[in-house]
């Protein structure tokens, strides 16, 4: 933790400017750096000014800033050709046949016409680089879009406002926009045509959060009903260009040597749009690519799948097949060479054989080289935008309440979820809807159960923006009634609990950053009190209260107001207040200011300097907000300090987590606060048992100097530049402590539909599921209870420690445990009924390098891990090590920004649209709206998406192979001397065009089993987790089907024909025709499923082939230089032992693997009613052996640390109502 002592150190180079103007800043660094101030200083930090400033040294250092255009395009007119060119030649493929063409223009080893041998590359190529192009082109338009917007920047000369276009704009420019325009570029906020110097704004454009943000004017700028630019004679100095979007840290310096703390609250991000504000001025601080939203830009996801990864490997396996042939053929040559004597048909040649058989090797190399699919890497693109689209546009994963289906960020990982071995999922909003309701609350000790809490009052709300059904609890409405009464009092003895009560209250309404608007107002604030209304802000300094609560001695001021107060503006207040909608960026927040409400202390209006609220029996309080200390991470709380409306003192009220609160609770020895401290702890265990998220509200009230002194500090922190964060957060630490409980909240939070049956199916999956929450260990076993995570029969490790060492002894502990229970009779298999949940705090401690075996080598052993009380950074690094240590493939699911890192670093991010914002969405890979579409999307889709590229890539290495050695075979016959019984023609485009499509038709519609099969049984998704649609034995078992499909194929022609007068390509002819049907038909088998889409494709690539070569065999005469194909392929056509070779050869070569998928495919040719017998049966089989094996519960172990845990244990199959 940092000191105070060390304040002066963090702040660095802060302090040596403090005091000096831009003048005199340009001067010290000129003479500290002996001159280049600019470049020094652009270096640190950057300076802005207005753009008519005069000072020649800042004027030019702005100049030296990015220009607001923006190029989001990768390519020029000019720089397209050779850019593109270099890009697609990092990818090796295209380089290995780049070589290969050029090889072939080498007359000495030439293989045919050098022409035609850069056709496939040239075509593969041009596809991409049009593909590239249409893709820049729409950039282009967009970005001309962009730039070409118009906006209102102030020209000096001209005193006014004039129209620029945004790529016009500079830093240093005075912008000002209207209600609903656009923000152009990264703007301190100067000026609010809000008195109250507020501005609103909508972030969606940067993190898809429809709600508003609050931005507030820097402080002590005039607010007057006109701001007039040439007043405006400040400078600001804040940290260069950043990607941080919440993070804005600068100072403002005016000419009176005031510095005043630039925030994130000052800053008006581009891309964002202002909402709710007539007119608002700033000043550009960072234009263009500097700014934010551009330097989060960081261009599409690109993940490597699993299987991208084993196709690269079996690439380079067929590279070192095609060495070995072409090593052979080279060997061969020479030794024929050296076994002629001077034979009449060929030309002398004083080539030695060693050299000539060098030469032969690179002359196969360009002949077999079709070996290498050049088309595959394409064929792959086009397959998983098909699959894409399927999933997209499957009704069973479009939700009609939101108007949204699965969403497809990442176009290349799709086979992935068919692979998946590990799923992290978050708690809140991932399983639970995140509609938060208030049901129960314990304050000063006493507990207010709420029974007649009714449902939500709408299911299904797409924004935050609903009512909470909140029904007073009987006992605590009686307590606050007394204060409604205008007749009586209430006793004294009572007061001190009334003003508990009262301050409880108070602190949900004020401690939140909950917007408020109304259907008849964009937003509703009350800067000053109605008239009509008294104010009740003292005018003289008031007592402090001597109970323990500030309100204890003004009950009987709010009984007189109550009577002073006009009905009828009580009548009109409780109108407005009833239309009053709450925009929070929490649904926590939401439920909290809801409840407080329904008990008569309603948030009205807020701004940067003051609360309007409405307590029980009076009307508006101007509450003056002295400081908010937004919610941290690190502190897990939230605090807000207020001048108390009736006794003028400074009041701190927090609300966190409740075991931060806890601890920073005090009871200085007195009985009363230790007793309700108790009870409110034994409330909260008894919160957590039901499954509801318990918070912890709180209060500190400080001494006018204490106020003082911390102000002082306070205030060096927020203008420092360097260390902020580190400086608030220690700023903030010394406030809130020594606190005084008020009481805690329990809120339900209900599962979504379907969860617990989704859960199970992806268990029985053989998917490991792991829930990292930031809950209560209570409230996490309850809801994994409830959502099927835990069963009864699952045995609990309880992992609680308080240091590193305890943890270890834990972990051998556990594993011991676990291996004695095996001991007892449960089987090895079963051993992962035990399921883990450990804390935060023993999380650290396994996450450490020295615990991190123990801990996998225990977690391995289980089948579910729950981890409780886990930061968003515990969230990635558990994720990381899972995926790094065990080599699995890793899915992580949530829908907050704390599950952003757990996200991005899984091997699947998976992103759930719900009610805390879009950038859980907008860093994933995939998109949902619901937990339950996880389901088909990964059982079914991961299990087609999978299977299908898996059998596509074989089956284009199994029929390139194929060809291949037709070619190889026939080298034996012709002193492997290069020649191919085929054109070059047909020898190039018989991979590349008559034998592609039908693959790519293949991999987008093909289903080895049905969806509904799929998800009746999850086992079947086992498959995909052991990779067993592409093995490597599978890979080498096509290739070896490939070889003797290739010998069928050349030697039943070779013999048919033997004797015969026939020329070499007459002796190819039915050879081509019977490997293009080997081909065509092998993957007609290979289909489990056949549309007509399948039958159209496949009879067109026959009629394609045919066409051309009879077309090629009438009109070609010298296309195959030097030879002659004219009339070859309709005289072998004409003879009918060509249709009986083909016939007799494609039967033979197919036999085998007609046979072996015959065995395979018998269970699904059953009939729909023994399909389901069958299908009944095996599941009860499977459950009655599972039963079997399972033994009575036990609960290993309950910590020592955490005792209270113990009837959780007992009561933790509660399911949520």
């Amino acid at each position: 933790m940092l000191g105070i002592e060390n304040l002066p150190k963090l702040a660095g180079p802060f302090l040596k400017t403090e005091r000096k103007g831009p003048a005199a800043m340009i001067q010290q660094f000129e003479q500290d750096h002996g001159g280049g101030m600019a470049k020094d200083l652009a270096k640190n930090r950057r300076v802005v000014m207005p753009s008519w400033t005069e000072h020649e040294e800042i004027k030019e250092l702005q100049k030296s800033y990015s220009r607001n255009k923006v190029r989001t395009t990768k390519y020029t007119f000019l720089s397209f050709i050779p850019k593109n060119l270099f890009e697609q030649l990092h990818r090796f493929a295209n380089l290995y046949f780049i070589f290969l063409a050029a090889l072939n223009f080498v007359p000495i080893v030439n293989a045919f016409q050098p022409e035609i041998s850069i056709i496939p590359i040239v075509f593969v190529m041009s596809i991409t680089a049009v593909k590239d192009l249409w893709e820049d082109q729409r950039r282009r338009k967009s970005d001309q879009k962009v730039n070409n917007r118009l906006c209102d920047v102030y020209d000096r000369k001209q005193k006014r406002y004039v129209e620029r276009r945004w790529a016009e704009v500079c830093v240093g420019d005075l912008v000002r926009l209207c209600c609903n325009e656009i923000i152009p570029a990264d703007m301190v906020l100067l000026h609010s045509s809000d008195p109250n110097g507020v501005c609103h704004i909508e972030t969606a454009n940067l993190d898809g959060e429809t709600n508003l943000k609050q931005r507030q004017v820097v402080r002590d700028l005039p607010q007057g009903s006109e701001f007039v630019p040439e007043n405006y004679s400040s400078h600001i100095e804040c940290e260069n260009p950043n990607n941080d979007l919440r993070r804005f840290r600068g100072f403002m310096e005016h000419p009176g040597k005031v510095r005043v703390g630039l925030h994130s609250e000052n800053l008006l991000l581009r891309s964002c749009t202002v909402r709710n504000t007539e007119t608002v001025i700033g000043i550009v601080v960072y234009a263009g690519h500097e700014t934010k939203a551009m330097q989060n830009n960081s261009g599409p996801r690109y993940k490597r799948s699993k299987l991208e990864r084993r196709l690269n490997m079996d690439v380079l396996w067929c590279v070192i097949l095609l060495l070995l042939m072409c090593l052979i053929a080279a060997v061969g040559h020479g030794f024929w060479l050296s076994g002629l004597q001077n034979p009449i048909y060929m030309i002398p040649d004083d080539t030695h054989p060693a050299l000539a058989a060098f030469y032969m090797f690179w002359t196969m190399i360009i002949v077999l080289q079709v070996l290498i699919p050049i088309s595959l890497y394409v064929s792959i693109e086009i397959v998983k935008l098909g699959q894409i689209y399927f999933i997209q546009n499957d009704l069973d994963l479009y939700n009609p309440v939101l108007d949204t289906g699965v969403q497809c960020r990442a176009l290349n990982i799709t086979e992935d979820l068919g692979q998946i071995q590990f799923l992290f999922s978050d708690k809140t909003g991932t399983l639970t809807e995140n509609r938060m309701l208030f049901r129960r609350c314990t304050v000063a000790g006493t507990e207010y159960p709420h029974h007649e809490n009714g449902p939500f009052t709408s299911k299904h709300t797409p924004l935050i923006l609903w009512e909470c059904a909140v029904v007073p609890d009987p006992q605590l409405q009686a307590k606050l009634n007394t204060l409604s009464s205008a007749m009586r009092s209430p006793p004294r003895q009572q007061a001190a609990e009334i003003s508990h009560i009262l301050d409880f209250f108070l602190a949900l309404t004020v401690c939140n950053t909950v917007v408020v608007s109304s259907p008849t107002q964009p937003r509703h604030v009350s800067p000053t009190t109605p008239s009509g209304t008294p104010s009740y802000t003292p005018s003289t300094p008031v007592t402090p209260a001597l109970s323990s609560g500030a309100w204890s001695e003004d009950v009987d001021d709010i009984q007189k107001a109550k009577v002073n107060s006009a009905d009828e503006s009580e009548s009109d207040d409780e109108d407005e207040a009833e239309e009053l909608l709450y925009e929070a960026e929490s649904p926590d927040e939401a439920a909290l200011v809801q409840a407080a409400k329904a008990y008569g202390c309603t948030l009205l209006g807020r701004s940067p300097e003051q609360v309007l609220v409405v307590v029980p029996g009076t009307g508006p309080l101007s509450i003056p907000l002295l400081h908010v200390l937004p919610f941290h991470s690190a502190r897990k709380r939230m605090s807000v300090v207020v001048r108390h409306p009736l006794t003028g003192e400074v009041v701190v009220y927090t609300k966190g987590a409740d075991n931060v609160i806890m601890e920073l609770a005090e009871a200085d020895g007195n009985l009363g606060r230790r007793i309700v401290m108790e009870r409110t702890q034994r409330n909260l265990d008894q919160y957590a048992r039901e499954g509801l998220r318990t918070l912890c509200v709180a209060k500190k009230v400080l001494e006018e100097q204490e106020y003082e002194a911390w102000l002082k500090r306070h205030e060096y922190a927020e203008t420092s530049i360097e260390n902020r964060e580190e400086l608030l957060l220690e700023s903030a630490e010394r406030l809130e402590t020594n606190l005084t409980l008020l009481g805690a909240t329990g809120i339900v939070d209900r599962l979504q539909e379907e969860v617990p049956e989704t859960i199970e199916a992806l268990q029985e999956a053989g998917i490991k599921v792991w829930v990292l929450t930031g809950d209560k260990q209570e409230t996490a076993i309850n809801i994994a209870f409830a959502c099927k995570l835990l069963r009864p029969t699952d045995h609990i490790l309880m992992a609680n420690c308080d240091s590193k060492e305890t943890c270890e002894a834990r972990l051998h502990e556990l594993q011991h445990e676990i291996r004695q229970v095996t001991k007892e009779g449960v089987s090895e298999d079963d051993s992962s009924d035990c399921v883990l949940v450990i804390d935060g705090r023993t999380l650290d401690y396994t996450l450490q390098k020295e615990l991190q075996g123990s801990f996998l080598e225990l977690t391995c052993c289980c089948r579910s891990v729950i981890c409780c009380r886990s930061t968003p950074l515990q969230k990635s690094q558990v994720v990381r090590l899972v995926r790094d240590k065990l080599k699995v493939m890793t899915l992580a699911i949530g829908d907050g920004a704390n599950d952003v890192s757990m996200i991005q670093m899984a091997d699947v991010g998976i992103g759930i649209s719900g009610q805390e914002g879009m950038q859980a969405v907008m860093s994933s890979d995939f998109a949902i709206s619901r937990f339950k579409f996880l389901r088909k999307l990964i059982l079914v889709h991961g299990h087609w998406c999978y299977t299908r590229l898996a059998n596509m890539i074989l089956y284009f290495f199994y029929k390139n192979v194929m060809y291949v050695n037709l070619l190889f075979w026939y080298q034996f016959f012709c002193g492997f001397s290069g020649s191919t019984m085929t054109n070059s023609w047909v020898l190039i485009f018989f991979n590349l065009l008559f034998t592609s499509v039908p693959p790519i038709i293949y991999g987008v519609l093909d289903k080895d089993v049905s969806g509904e099969t799929l998800l009746d049984l999850p086992d079947l998704y086992k498959s995909g987790q052991n990779s067993q649609a592409y093995l490597p034995s599978t890979f080498w078992m096509n290739i070896l089907d490939a070889f003797y499909q290739s010998l069928v194929c050349f030697f039943i022609p070779y013999f048919a024909y033997t004797g015969s007068d026939i020329g070499v390509f007459s002796f190819g002819s039915p050879i081509n025709g019977s490997a293009l049907l080997i081909i065509l038909l092998h993957q007609l088998i290979e289909s489990r499923t056949v549309t007509w889409i399948h039958t159209a494709i496949l009879l067109f690539s026959a009629l394609f082939y045919y066409a051309f070569v009879l077309l090629f065999s009438l009109t070609c005469v010298t296309c195959n230089s030097p030879t002659n194909p004219l009339g070859i392929e309709t005289k072998m056509m004409s003879d009918p032992l060509y249709y009986l070779v083909c016939g007799l050869t494609t039967v033979l070569a197919l036999l085998p693997r007609y046979y072996t998928l015959e065995q395979s495919q018998k269970m699904e040719r059953l009939s729909a009613q023994d399909y389901s017998m069958s299908l009944r049966q095996w599941k009860e089989n499977k459950a009655a052996q599972r039963l079997s094996s399972r033994h009575v519960p036990q609960n290993l172990s309950v910590n020592a640390d955490m005792p209270h845990l113990t009837d959780c244990i007992a009561e933790a199959g509660a399911v949520l109502s």
